[in-house]
């Protein structure tokens, strides 16, 4: 599904990102953990072609993301607030998002039931625009719109941040019953989160690949934060 070969970013003489060869398949729950500035966003931020690598190619489906929009129609993203356009309502959001996806008022509104629970009441009908609602919101909403138009690939940067605990769980659900077939990237720092509904965890540092679990063993979360903690290298 994607592969990236001898992929970097460099601001000036800062090495963002540096990464010989990564490969995620179809299907794959790919969990992408690190501290601050290790890299994370800024994987992201290639995979979408919001940025341009200093060396390297994104290949999505076998097409380089840089030299075609081939791969905008199959995935769906929320990185940040930018995402979102904050003078229109949610409902206003979500007609236009659908429709990029030749989806009417109908398919959209029949879409959002399945969130309905994890809407809890305060997206839908509220009166307010997007800009005037708290992150959280913010966040599920633009969640919400990632997985409009039946997508192959989802990326969320930090999904459960800003979520309420209850919020949290039930994006949890949301996750684990997206189809089979669907590709998922989620970048998290919260590794509890993260390993429960990741089958692969690949940990980042100063930009380069320190760990690659596949097949997420039952002690990976143990592992992550013994690593974190400074008391032992992964594995």
């Amino acid at each position: 599904m994607i592969h990236l070969e001898q992929l970097s970013k460099k601001y000036g003489d800062k090495v963002a990102l540096d990464i010989e060869q990564l490969d995620i398949s179809a299907g794959e729950r790919f969990g992408l953990v690190g501290n601050n500035g290790a890299g994370k966003t800024t994987l992201f931020s290639l995979l979408l072609d919001l940025i341009r690598p200093t060396t390297g190619t994104v290949w999505s489906k076998e097409t380089a993301v840089s030299n075609s929009d081939a791969w905008k129609d199959y995935t769906g993203a929320f990185i940040d607030e930018s995402f979102l356009i904050g003078y229109q309502t949610p409902e206003e959001y979500f007609n236009f998002v659908g429709q990029l996806y030749g989806m009417n008022p109908s398919d959209v509104k029949l879409f959002l039931e399945r969130f309905t629970e994890f809407f809890n009441g305060e997206i839908l009908d509220s009166g307010k625009y997007i800009r005037n609602m708290s992150k959280g919101n913010k966040k599920k909403i633009g969640i919400a719109a990632a997985l409009l138009g039946s997508p192959e690939l989802v990326i969320l940067d930090e999904p459960f941040a800003n979520l309420d605990p209850s919020s949290q769980i039930r994006l949890k659900n949301l996750i684990r019953e997206l189809p089979p077939e669907l590709t998922v990237l989620i970048s998290s720092h919260d590794l509890a989160h993260v390993t429960e509904v990741c089958q692969r965890i690949v940990l980042l540092e100063d930009g380069k690949v320190i760990r690659d679990i596949k097949d997420a063993p039952e002690r990976t979360l143990e592992e992550l934060e013994a690593y974190f903690a400074g008391e032992e290298p992964v594995g």
